[in-house]
């Protein structure tokens, strides 16, 4: 079990650094270990970094971080993660997943910092357990990954399988597994020094909430939105939306164009194309699999919807190549927006 007290000091435990892995996820992690052998006086962890060619790695800010090896130099370690972030789908896995699963036959305790959960969920890993993820690769891992459960919790611990968020989610966890095998003071001495006001569980959820997003806290149109954020995939038309936040359809326009600056019908698109440009950046899926996924009745109508408000076609995206003359959207284009939200009422 994840936190279990080791019989032998210090406990050992292994990283695997990924291309572009997060240094934020990453030096939570190790820090908070290093903290904790500092304010206990003793050598209660050691850590093993090690990567897929036994050679730095640089993460996504562009810091190369040294190893100590190759990876079945952590195999004697308790544990294994890891540390992915940006552009994960890319990362290469032929040497790192076979690793992965020796380690867990061995009887590690497999883990992951903000995007390895993708990793460890190809690899099988996750089968059968609950996992977390940062929130915005959380739309691409439902895709690609529809058995296996996931949660917007800022840390998950299942058995000998733990993930975390990403960011300070990462201090979270390992704060976590200092208080579970050293006790809690120790853990709140440790937060302290780091300046981190408050220990969070697994229960907390990573995303500030709606009202302090978004800067507004009038609880119809939040509900309004919140419906919203809920029902990407197949959206709710104006009346729907409307009725659950007990309103008209038109104080519901008064609302969002008093607070929003724009209609429901054009904010409700923009939810759905960001999602999608997630998908696009993020996964393999054709773009007619990623239109139906938020929304779009044809993968037409979507390219349609996405270079107006981008500037650039869904393959585009892709590719990275930009279309001179249209960079974007201009606020004069809203009753564009008005036009293909209610194609899109139409053709629901």
């Amino acid at each position: 079990m994840f936190g279990s007290r080791p019989s032998d000091y210090p406990q050992k435990l292994g990283f695997i650094l990924t291309d572009q892995f997060s240094m934020m996820a990453f030096a939570s992690a190790v820090e908070t270990l290093r903290m904790a052998n500092r304010l206990s006086d003793k050598q209660l962890y050691d850590w093993v970094l090690v990567s897929d060619t036994g050679h730095g790695v640089a993460c996504s800010n562009g810091i190369t971080v040294p190893v100590d090896g190759p990876l079945e130099t952590a195999l004697d370690c308790v544990s294994v993660t890891i540390c992915s972030g940006l552009d994960v789908h890319k990362v290469d896995t032929a040497l790192v997943i076979p690793f992965l699963r020796k380690a867990a036959s061995k009887g590690l305790e497999i883990g992951a910092i903000c995007t390895g959960a993708f990793i460890l969920a190809k690899s099988g890993l996750l089968d059968g357990h609950t996992c977390t993820i940062h929130w915005e690769n959380l739309a691409a891992f439902t895709e690609l990954f529809p058995n296996i459960e996931v949660t917007t919790e800022v840390f998950e611990i299942d058995r000998k399988r733990y993930s975390c968020s990403g960011g300070t989610a990462a201090l979270d966890l390992m704060l976590n597994l200092v208080a579970i095998q050293h006790g809690h003071e120790l853990a709140a001495a440790v937060a302290d020094q780091l300046l981190h006001e408050r220990i969070r569980d697994h229960r907390d959820q990573q995303r500030v909430a709606l009202p302090a997003r978004l800067g507004v806290r009038h609880p119809k149109l939040l509900a309004a939105i919140k419906a919203m954020e809920e029902n990407l995939e197949e959206p709710l038309t104006r009346s729907e939306l409307a009725e659950m936040a007990c309103l008209s359809t038109r104080q519901l326009e008064r609302l969002f164009r008093k607070y929003m600056n724009r209609s429901p019908a054009r904010y409700y698109l923009e939810l759905r194309l960001n999602k999608s440009r997630l998908l696009l950046l993020q996964t393999p899926m054709p773009v007619i699999d990623v239109a139906l996924a938020c929304g779009f009745v044809s993968a037409s109508h979507f390219s349609k919807c996405y270079r107006d408000f981008f500037g650039k076609t869904p393959r585009q995206e892709r590719s990275g190549t930009v279309d001179a003359g249209d960079l974007g959207f201009h606020d004069d284009d809203e009753t564009n927006y008005e036009e293909e939200a209610a194609y899109e009422d139409e053709a629901a």
